[in-house]
């Protein structure tokens, strides 16, 4: 047989074949990748010790420390994270039942150990607020169903040498935090690698990014997320110092009573 035919007869199929993938990558919707990212395997549940760096206009950092623990529970989910550090914050605790409905609002609770009360975090105004005095809003702290906003897929762009999609949200409620995102989903990831998050005004209000992403016990993980407050000038890092999936845990971990315990383990 000639080289030339052994050439075709392996080259051409995986040519082929690689067109193909390529032509149905770019046949995808908005709401088809924004699915694809939300069906990523991640585990059935997932424990990790973080650092959150709160950093000013002035260059001035605060850090702390926090033990967060999430459990998927059909399509809906619940975590819990509890402040370790500093003493200021230490006993502070967050805790989030998370549903698919797109009809169900979310359930947060927000511990504060120094007033010993359990703060039920509701209303569009409470959503709005910073967690923790971070770049994150509540409403960041939970997740969206996918058919609560539009989807558009924009275009593809490559971000630190890898390609990815671009798709724009916009939420269907008429109060949302944000009048649209647009996201830059890294294709072998499926991760979200930057997201641009505007306010009522249609004005750019805060960039997240994500780094330093690996597989851990085979999922796709961010161990780095940094918030920018473009109208603050204000910064959040989130650091994870490790995180271990599918591991011993209780849905009775996930309760108001665990809440207020600060239990940890």
């Amino acid at each position: 047989m000639k080289i030339e035919t052994i050439v075709a007869s392996r080259i051409i199929p995986v040519i082929c074949g690689l067109f193909v993938l390529t032509n149905l990558f770019s046949q995808l919707t908005g709401r088809e990748i924004i699915q694809m990212v939300e069906d990523k395997p991640d585990g059935e549940n997932r424990k990790s010790l973080m650092t959150m760096e709160l950093i000013n206009h002035r260059g001035a950092a605060r850090e702390r420390t926090i033990l967060s623990y999430s459990m998927d529970l059909g399509k809906d989910s619940k975590s819990i994270m509890f402040f370790q550090s500093p003493a200021d914050v230490k006993g502070t605790g967050f805790l989030s039942w998370q549903y698919d409905d797109p009809d169900r609002d979310d359930d947060k609770w927000l511990y504060l150990p120094a007033m010993k009360k359990v703060r039920r975090i509701s209303g569009t105004s409470a959503k709005n607020e910073n967690f923790m005095g971070s770049d994150f809003t509540y409403d960041d702290m939970g997740g969206r169903n996918v058919d609560e906003d539009e989807h558009s897929m924009i275009g593809e762009e490559s971000i630190d040498g890898f390609q990815c999609w671009v798709v724009e949200s916009k939420p269907l409620e008429s109060d949302a935090v944000y009048s649209r995102t647009v996201s830059w989903i890294r294709q072998d990831a499926l991760i979200p690698v930057k997201v641009e998050f505007y306010d009522r005004m249609g004005e750019l209000l805060k960039t997240l990014r994500a780094f330093d992403i690996t597989q851990e016990a085979g999922f796709w993980t961010s161990r780095k997320l940094e918030m920018s407050n473009h109208k603050r000038d204000h910064r959040t890092i989130i650091a994870m110092e490790s995180i271990e999936y599918n591991i011993a845990m209780k849905e009775s971990l996930f309760t108001v009573p665990s809440l207020e315990r600060g239990l940890t383990e």
